[in-house]
């Protein structure tokens, strides 16, 4: 029932920013401080990568090494939206981006998300 729909990506060029949205709904009167939610990326051919989560709850927050520094994760509670501000963005950003959440605190650990949006392009010119 959970469902997590990201928005926010598009083609930009190096040194740009973007900020995506991931609405979390469905909830079922839950509130969305019960998850946890992450973000993650994929490129063609290449293995999901962990960027950052956050334990809505707790406020706690977790960057991967390649964007710490220039990505920052944040939350709004009344919209049930997470959000991934992106500065500073490299061709090697260029993936597929995709919202990832699951009941109690977020984890980094794919298989431990339970619920994923369908994922937003990011491409990255040079």
């Amino acid at each position: 029932q959970v469902q997590l729909v990201e928005s926010g990506g598009g083609l930009v060029q190096a040194g740009d920013s973007l900020r995506l949205s991931c609405t979390l709904s469905g909830l079922a009167g839950r509130s969305s401080s019960d998850y946890g939610t992450a973000w993650f990326r994929q490129a063609p051919g290449k293995e999901r990568e962990f960027v950052a989560s956050i334990s809505w709850s707790a406020g706690v927050t977790f960057y991967g090494e390649s964007v710490k520094g220039r990505f920052t994760i944040s939350r709004d509670g009344a919209k049930d939206t997470v959000y991934l501000q992106m500065n500073s963005l490299k061709p090697e950003d260029t993936a597929t981006y995709y919202c990832a959440a699951r009941r109690g605190i977020a984890t980094r650990t794919i298989s431990q998300n339970e619920y994923w949006g369908q994922g937003t392009q990011v491409t990255v010119s040079s």
